[in-house]
């Protein structure tokens, strides 16, 4: 069926559902009142927000649960519904370039999206590590959209404690996805959206309520978007349906969610590597297209979770998860262009792909409240195992040259369809174990934790026979301390070790096969928080070290290689005067490479981390006009080194965005229209680079538009 079609026949269901539903609103609800970011009720409440709406004010930590923020040891940022919406983000790189902590190494137009928190990777490989509901293995592997997310939220640093090992090993930080849960008040809610150059998209979003004490909860969220995007000859098609299941009892809750969704593309983007000794010529437009018309891809995702939990007492509860997710993806297209020489020429070889990505989890923990004398105890003890399967499958088609300034069209490749094999295996479990200690009514807070955690995985070869084993273990540990002398100031310290999967030596070396204990990364941090009124500071010294393996001269691998990032952190959030508001920060990055088996690589920055990342939003509610609001930003991130000889450099480049949103009502409903520019001056860039080299050209100037209404 076309898009067009599509999309009337999402408008028409939305219709009808309001029409038949429209009995169960009492009255006329004002946009306060429907409240995108309404509060659940029981143990599992999330924050409440700060003024404006924009962040909450705590998150979700894995294991630690709800937290407040001036009560957690570390640097978290919750991003709210009402944000997405306001910021008309349609995914979750989206959402957090806002972050100045955070930077998005995906491609404008790309497939997967990737992230460097406090300068080190996330989401790189074909293994997702972004969490959902706060266990990894549920959220979408290569892409998550914002469309079923209640709050984005980022803990800074690593997080295996909270969370267990990532599953790609990242320890900058981690992303967590707060499902929409059913709400209090019934909700029935269309979007209708626009980007140049004619992506068309609907999103209808749900809620009812049912029971004689409204135990049992459904919620709704399905939107499809289509046509040509602001890359030139690219087409983007997605369909999104998520559906939240919950049941509230006086000691027992469950939540149970489903989530299918499809990406398709018609000239993908991809990002670029460079060659050596080629100094990195300057961006092209970002709308200039290199891959071929012809080229395709489509990536399928699934996932279920079921959680719940049962209060053994009023101090006492029992908790678990079980679910997993399933990615599918097919493309015909470009790989990794390569950039040949400072005119832009390129070179690179098409491929027909195939990736399989199936994994299951599973937890299960008690959570206890107690006092020992006039010390209080917030106990966890908890279970966790992560498994998942990769199958690819690729073949290559024949060399294409082009420029990335003046793309050339060439001739349609045929590629055979590739056989899948499986490729590895992992399985990730862990037991761990922590106590937050509250002393002088809470003024003072201790938290002590361990996890102890075993790793193993499988790489196969082409005959379906093991050609390499690992299986390790590590014990992970945790320090945090929280002191409040005034009720609006919090310091805060915490000490922690992020885990990545240690290596196994490459065919190359001498010791090739030999296998390595996991790597463990270790942060200390020191932040202040100031709650003043309205609005929220907080400014975070921190320092991560993370190992790793290489090569050395003795052509013997080993772990001689070591990266250390040095940083201050400065952020603002909340209504800083009466309808002015602010969301933002700026993050200064000293990275090193401390050690390395490349002598002449030692005391260089490492790949893909600046020197300084800063981030502006703001909005003005205009004082003529009621309801109508001003709203602007800056995006600004410093040059940064494409290999580890530091002789590849991206330039430095600011994004300004600007827009306006009015809110009204339309015959007693509550109607919303937000309009953005991304990119006002269409300034050329490269975005960022990951950290295997390869790096993307930024947004050109897009147009958004969006028009919400409530029924």
């Amino acid at each position: 069926m076309p898009v067009a079609s599509r999309l009337t026949l999402a408008i028409h269901t939305a219709l009808l559902v309001v029409a038949t539903n429209a009995w169960a609103v009492d009255e006329p609800l004002t946009l306060e009142e429907t409240n995108v970011n309404a509060v659940y009720s029981g143990p599992t409440d999330l924050p409440e927000v700060l003024a404006g709406g924009q962040v909450a004010r705590g998150a979700r930590l894995g294991m630690l649960g709800n937290k407040d923020v001036m009560d957690t040891p570390f640097s978290v940022t919750s991003y709210t519904a009402k944000t997405l919406a306001d910021l008309q983000t349609v995914t979750v790189a989206d959402a957090l370039e806002r972050d100045p902590s955070v930077r998005s190494t995906g491609q404008t137009g790309g497939i997967v999206d990737s992230f460097f928190i406090r300068g080190f990777a996330i989401g790189e490989g074909n293994l997702g590590e972004l969490a959902y509901d706060g266990v990894y293995g549920v959220a979408p592997n290569y892409r998550a959209f914002t469309e079923y997310a209640e709050r984005i939220e980022v803990l800074k640093g690593p997080g295996a404690l909270m969370y267990g090992i990532s599953p790609n090993s990242g320890v900058g930080g981690v992303i967590n996805i707060v499902p929409k849960r059913p709400l209090e008040q019934d909700l029935t809610r269309f979007t209708g959206s626009y980007a140049s150059d004619s992506q068309v998209g609907g999103h209808l979003d749900i809620s009812r309520r049912f029971g004689d004490e409204h135990q049992f909860g459904v919620r709704f969220n399905g939107s499809l978007q289509g046509g040509d995007t602001a890359v030139d000859d690219q087409h983007r098609d997605v369909g999104i349906g998520a559906i939240a299941l919950d049941y509230r009892g006086e000691r027992l809750r469950l939540n149970l969610d489903y989530l299918s969704q499809k990406e398709s593309y018609e000239g993908a983007s991809r990002p670029f590597t460079i060659a050596p000794n080629v100094q990195v010529p300057s961006a092209p437009n970002g709308r200039t297209s290199l891959p071929q018309k012809w080229g395709w891809s489509d990536t399928k995702e699934q996932s279920l979770l079921l959680g719940g939990e049962y209060d053994l007492n009023d101090n006492l509860t029992v908790f678990a998860h079980a679910g997993g997710g399933r990615s599918d993806v097919k493309r015909m297209s470009d790989q990794v262009p390569r950039i040949l020489n400072a005119a832009g020429d390129t070179s690179n070889i098409p491929g027909y792909y195939k990736f399989n990505v199936d994994r299951s989890t599973a937890d299960v923990g008690l959570r206890g409240l107690f006092a020992t004398g006039p010390v209080t105890h917030l106990t966890t003890l908890m279970a966790t195992r992560y498994e998942d399967e990769l199958s690819r499958g690729i073949n290559n088609g024949t060399e294409i040259l082009s420029n990335i300034y003046h793309p050339v069209d060439r001739p349609k490749q045929y590629i055979n369809t590739p056989k899948v094999l499986r490729i590895s295996e992992t399985e990730l479990s862990g037991v761990a174990l922590s106590d937050t200690l509250g002393f002088l009514d809470d003024r003072v807070q201790l938290t002590l934790g361990m996890r102890h955690q075993s790793i193993e995985s499988r790489n196969y070869n082409a005959a379906g026979g093991v050609s390499s084993r690992y299986d390790a273990s590590a014990n992970t540990p945790l320090l945090g301390v929280v002191v409040k002398p005034w009720d609006d100031v919090s310091l805060y310290y915490n000490y922690v070790e992020g885990l990545s999967k240690g290596d196994a030596a490459p065919g190359t070396a001498s010791n090739a096969g030999e296998t390595f204990a996991p790597y463990e990364s270790k942060q200390h941090e020191l932040g202040v928080k100031y709650e003043h009124g309205t609005f929220m500071t907080s400014v975070a010294l921190f320092q991560i070290t993370k190992p790793s393996g290489e090569v050395g001269a003795d052509n013997v691998y080993s772990v001689q290689a070591e990266q250390r990032n040095r940083g201050v952190e400065l952020s603002v959030f909340g209504e800083v005067a009466p309808g002015t508001r602010l969301m933002g920060g700026v993050t200064f990055l000293d990275g090193e490479l401390t050690k390395s088996a490349t002598a002449a690589n030692r005391g260089n920055k490492p790949v893909g981390v600046p020197d300084i990342q800063a981030n502006l939003w703001a909005e003005w509610d205009t004082p003529w006009v009621e309801g109508f609001t001003l709203t602007g930003g800056a995006i600004y991130t410093d040059s940064q080194y494409v290999n580890q000889a530091n002789t590849q450099e991206l330039d430095s480049w600011t994004r300004i965005d600007a827009g306006a949103r009015y809110v009204t009502k339309i015959e007693g409903r509550p109607t919303t229209f937000r309009a953005t520019v991304q990119n006002v001056f269409d300034r050329e860039y490269w975005s960022g680079v990951a950290s295997y080299g390869a790096f993307s050209p930024g947004y050109p100037r897009t147009l958004q538009v969006s028009a919400t209404v409530d029924f």
